[in-house]
């Protein structure tokens, strides 16, 4: 697998699933709604860990910064 999440992208996903899971705990939303989203928040925790999200794979999506190249140590 190679990498196509950025840092910006992992810090929302995170951030995002943390939300969920105080809401879920709070017990601001819940029944199947909750469960929906915690799986939701898992799967963007899991896939921050692992800097891949398929889905992106499947629009083309890469996140990651460019590695930039010196022109002239090409040359």
């Amino acid at each position: 697998m190679k990498k196509n999440m950025g840092s910006a992208d992992k810090i929302v996903r995170i951030t995002i699933a943390a939300v969920i899971a105080f809401l879920f705990y709070k017990e601001l939303i819940g029944g199947t709604l909750g469960i929906v989203l915690l799986i939701l928040a898992l799967i963007f925790v899991i896939t921050s860990f692992i800097s891949f999200c398929p889905l992106y794979t499947l629009f083309g999506i890469n996140s990651c910064p460019r590695k930039e190249t010196d022109i002239t140590e090409k040359k």
